[in-house]
Formats: C-alpha cells, sequence, structure tokens
C-alpha cells in the first residue's frame, strides 16, 4: 500500500512539474535600451544663424538621439571662450583667421576642417533711405553721419569692412563716423533701427530682413574670400556624433539651405 501511494506521489509531482515548465515557456527578451542622447555644442558664426536653425529641425528629426545646442556669436569671442575651456564640440568660423589661431594652438582636430560655405560683402541702408549710395566711396559723403560696422579687433564682418574702405583709400575719412558694433547682427539691428544711415554687413544678413536693402556690394578683389571654415574640435568627447554633423552639412539638402539664405558651397 506504501509503495503504492509513493509511487503515486512521485508521479503526481513529475506531472506537476511538466505543467509548470510548459507553461513558464521561453522568458521574454529584455527590452533594448535606447540609445543614449547625445548633446552637441556648436559655436558658430551669428551670420549663420538663421540657416543653421534650420538645419537643426532637419537634423534632429532624423537623428532622434542627437540634441544640436548652438552658441552664436562673434568668431573672436567664440575663439577666446574655446581657448579658455568652454564646452564646444565644432566651430565654425566666419574668416580663417580664428580657425587659424585654435589649430595654432593644437585645439582643432585638422583632419576635419574644412571651408564650409561663402559670403559676400554689402552696404545695406534702411528701406526707406533715399541717401544716393551706389558705392562704398559713397559713405564718406556729408549726409551719412553714422556708418556701423562691426568690431575690427574680434568681428570678422568689421575685419573685412576695414579691409575694403583702406584697399578703396577711404579708411580715414569713415573712423570718425563710424558706429562699432559687438557682431554683424548688431549692425544689421542699428541700421533697420535707423540708429545709423548705413552698415557694411554680409550679403545673407541683407537678405535675412526686410527693413534693409543693399547699396552696394564690395567690389571685386577688394578684400580676402569671406570663407567659412569648419572642424571638430579636438577636445570633444562626442567625436563621431560631430564628425557625422560635420559631414551633413555639406549634403545637397544643407546646400540648398545655406544658398536659400545667401550663402554659396565652397569648392
Amino acid at each position: 500500500m506504501k509503495k503504492h501511494l509513493l509511487l503515486f506521489l512521485i508521479a503526481a509531482l513529475l506531472i506537476i512539474a511538466a505543467i509548470t515548465t510548459g507553461c513558464g515557456g521561453e522568458k521574454p527578451a529584455t527590452p533594448a535600451a535606447p540609445p543614449q542622447k547625445v548633446e552637441l555644442n556648436v559655436s558658430a558664426a551669428v551670420s549663420l544663424k538663421d540657416a543653421l536653425a534650420e538645419i537643426q529641425k532637419n537634423y534632429e528629426t532624423k537623428n532622434a538621439n542627437v540634441k544640436l545646442v548652438y552658441n552664436l556669436g562673434a568668431s573672436g569671442a567664440l575663439q577666446k571662450q574655446i581657448e579658455q575651456g568652454a564646452p564646444a564640440d565644432i566651430f565654425i568660423s566666419a574668416a580663417p583667421k580664428q580657425m587659424n589661431d585654435l589649430e595654432e594652438k593644437n585645439l582643432v582636430n585638422k583632419a576635419t576642417r574644412k571651408n564650409l560655405v561663402e559670403n559676400k560683402l554689402v552696404v545695406i541702408v534702411p528701406t526707406a533711405s533715399t541717401l544716393n549710395i551706389t558705392k562704398y566711396e559713397d559713405l564718406t559723403k556729408n549726409d551719412v553721419q553714422k556708418v556701423s560696422i562691426g568690431e575690427t579687433g574680434s568681428v570678422p564682418a568689421g575685419q573685412y569692412a576695414q579691409e575694403v574702405l583702406k584697399k578703396l583709400g577711404i579708411w580715414d575719412k569713415i573712423q570718425s563716423k563710424a558706429v562699432l558694433a559687438k557682431d554683424v547682427r548688431t549692425v544689421l539691428t542699428y541700421v533697420e533701427t535707423g540708429n545709423v544711415e548705413a552698415g557694411i554687413v554680409y550679403k545673407t544678413d541683407a537678405v535675412s530682413s526686410d527693413k534693409v536693402k543693399v547699396a552696394a556690394t564690395a567690389p571685386e578683389g577688394s578684400h580676402q574670400p569671406i570663407l567659412y571654415p569648419a572642424a571638430v574640435l579636438s577636445g570633444t568627447k562626442q567625436e563621431k556624433a560631430a564628425a557625422d554633423f560635420l559631414a551633413y552639412l555639406s549634403t545637397p539638402e544643407c546646400k540648398a539651405i545655406f544658398e536659400k539664405y545667401g550663402f554659396t558651397m565652397s569648392k
């Protein structure tokens, strides 16, 4: 009797074990962790503001794990920030000088450096202006009392403006009426608000505003080509993500955006 009972209990336990194993099935796979969010700090010349804003929307839509953080300003000021250790993964300057200085200090990944876009230098006046300004030399006229340009020590647009005015032999006459601005967008604002009769900005700044009009374009050969070099910085901790974004800036999609805002792509 005891033997039969023992066999019965063993059989019951085996059946229960089989049922338990069968019901358990395979353990569900652990869901993959979402890709880690990458934050890219891009220090860029303020004249790129509108184009980069549109590029940001497109890029972040296609790359959900990347967040672009722009630090826009005068290229010279951005250079100093980078030299002082400000967080930056990519630098886009409005002139080669600032990039060259950083490269000499080994703060730039030389292998990634490239000329991204080009620009032109123009004289702008308020849309309602009746002043007869058709060339840079007209800025010396008595009825032009104030002319705004960027700071010649730190703002590339100001440096290009000074170069043109010296080349044309009128820098000494313009100096006394020059209103210096911290960046090229401030020059644009001064002209828009009528605080000055004229200003010297990039063509792209003129395109961005319906409150100003172009009065004159810098003569061919009157200044160095206005190149915007871009590079990944050597201190980045997001080297691949930075390189990917830098490559994206040269795609046909970005070319169309840059040209929409008045830039031309560098060859």
